[in-house]
């Protein structure tokens, strides 16, 4: 429409978010340190304690933060799309255990 204008923040912020996704894919300790460090109470409303995270970040990150997302979602990290989401983290998380484990076994 002529004379309406459209504001570019929203894009803006889109824009982080898919940085921060992609970030996530391929490095995603640093995206879960950079997560907590940007917005904490993201984390920390997800998770009772500071151990959970801790050990998140060391062992299984993308499930950590699949599940942080989680609990942003209106049914919270138990319904059909929390759950989807939470396995999603895990199968990645497990995958590149996996997946590092078995050219450790091959190399050899």
């Amino acid at each position: 429409m002529p004379g309406r204008r459209v504001s570019s923040a929203g894009t803006e912020e889109n824009a982080i978010c898919c940085l921060i996704t992609l970030i996530g894919m391929v490095f995603p300790r640093f995206a879960l340190a950079l997560v907590w460090l940007l917005n904490p109470s993201f984390i920390n409303n997800a998770y009772p304690s500071i151990i959970v995270p801790i050990l998140g970040l060391l062992f299984l990150p993308l499930t950590t933060l699949a599940y942080a997302f989680a609990c942003t979602l209106e049914g919270g990290p138990w319904n059909g799309g929390g759950i989807i989401i939470i396995l999603i983290g895990l199968l990645f998380d497990l995958g590149c255990l996996g997946g590092g484990a078995s050219k450790r076994s091959k190399a050899k």
